[in-house]
């Protein structure tokens, strides 16, 4: 396990998990990566560790670099345990280490989870010097948690932004330009459509207290690092924070005999000819990461259940369930769905939405048993003239 430098003295000593497929309920299916940060100066210091389960490959990195007993600072940017689970670990072998993390929230979580440790706490404004370097602080409190803050070093250029600006990518080249921009850009996109779109105010407040700060690399805390396409994360950032939306809608439903599914054909078809493209999703086979992703920046959203139990199908209640979570707001949406004889799902589904952000567009469509050719005629006429 070596070690990989990122600009002269300044390593990358994480860890890459090839095999995770759940972070929190959002499928990680090309797993992910836990970055840790080398600064070789007069004071060494380490930003960030890893899962606890890899505190072995992020020590063995560090040794091809130096002996870990030779670290002064530790810098802890993030409480989560998919950042500081190693951080007890670790001091067991650099003891002489002080830990810098944020005021009040960062020395709360680390008390609470870790116990009595050398912690000092620093606010936004605070620095450190390294020697050559200098480290700044800056809060970014609930991106995506209240201790959540961000280290720029201004000699480097290399702002280590913890949660803010990663993707959930295991991947054994570290910089974007090494990688396809594709597949980048969609994890980047998944990542805080799942992550962080419920605080998106706290985004543009971060994205705020960053501008300005001249950046040659930023070195997340998951995933691969930007310096070829700073602007464009940046940018992108800047959409997804602001709820900028496209021309574009999302089909969502389950079924249970093909009626509601007729429905859900009937409706991506007409947002079609409308001349939109249709992210069209069955919750039988979609995962809901996956569908909120396309959500983040889709302006119209069509959900559909038929009535199981007096209520909505189980697959779409915790579809809605994790959407009201992350808040997406102003989408124009609709529930529709059919019924044998109580039909309660569909007001139900209108509920969930308008609970979730979402502005109903279209007064929801209810079918018994299975709709016929004039009705299916009708719903497209509706949609059409959205």
């Amino acid at each position: 396990m070596q070690a990989i430098e990122i600009k002269p003295d300044i390593w990358w000593v994480g860890a890459i998990d090839w095999s995770m497929r759940s972070f929190h309920g959002y499928l990680t299916s090309r797993g992910s990566s836990y970055n840790a940060y080398l600064i070789l100066d007069d004071k060494i210091t380490l930003i960030d560790t890893v899962k606890e389960p890899f505190a072995a490959e992020m020590l063995e990195r560090i040794a091809s670099v130096i002996d870990p007993a030779k670290i002064d600072y530790i810098i802890s940017n993030h409480v989560e345990p998919d950042h500081s689970g190693s951080l007890p670990c670790l001091l067991q072998y650099c003891p002489n280490a002080k830990v810098f993390t944020s005021l009040p929230n960062g020395q709360k979580g680390l008390l609470a989870r870790y116990g009595e440790l050398p912690y000092e706490g620093v606010k936004t404004g605070n620095t450190l010097s390294l020697g050559k370097r200098t480290l700044q602080f800056i809060a970014t409190p609930m991106l995506h948690w209240p201790d959540s803050m961000v280290t720029y070093c201004p000699e480097e250029r290399i702002l280590f932004s913890n949660d803010a600006f990663g993707q959930h990518l295991a991947a054994n080249r570290r910089f974007d330009d090494e990688n396809d921009p594709a597949i980048l850009m969609q994890e980047a996109k998944k990542y805080y459509a799942n992550i962080l779109m419920l605080y998106r105010q706290q985004a543009q407040a971060a994205m705020q207290a960053l501008a300005g700060l001249d950046l040659d690399i930023i070195a997340v805390g998951h995933g691969v690092l930007w310096r070829s396409q700073i602007p464009k994360i940046i940018a992108a950032y800047q959409k997804w924070s602001t709820d900028t939306l496209e021309d574009r809608a999302v089909v969502v439903f389950d079924s249970m005999w093909h009626s509601t599914e007729m429905m859900a054909q009937t409706i991506a078809d007409a947002f079609t000819e409308k001349g939109l493209p249709v992210g069209y999703y069955d919750l039988r086979v979609d995962h809901i990461s996956d569908i909120v992703t396309d959500i983040l920046t889709s302006k119209y959203l069509a959900v559909g259940s038929p009535t199981l139990n007096n209520q909505m199908m189980p697959n779409v209640a915790a579809f809605l369930c994790y959407l009201k979570g992350l808040a997406p707001k102003h989408r124009q949406a609709f529930a529709f769905g059919s019924y044998g004889w109580g039909g309660q799902s569909i007001a139900q589904t209108e509920t969930a939405l308008q609970e979730a952000g979402c502005d109903i567009c279209l007064e929801k469509i209810r079918i018994a048993n299975v709709p016929t050719a004039p009705q299916l005629a009708a719903i497209r006429d509706k949609v059409k003239n959205l």
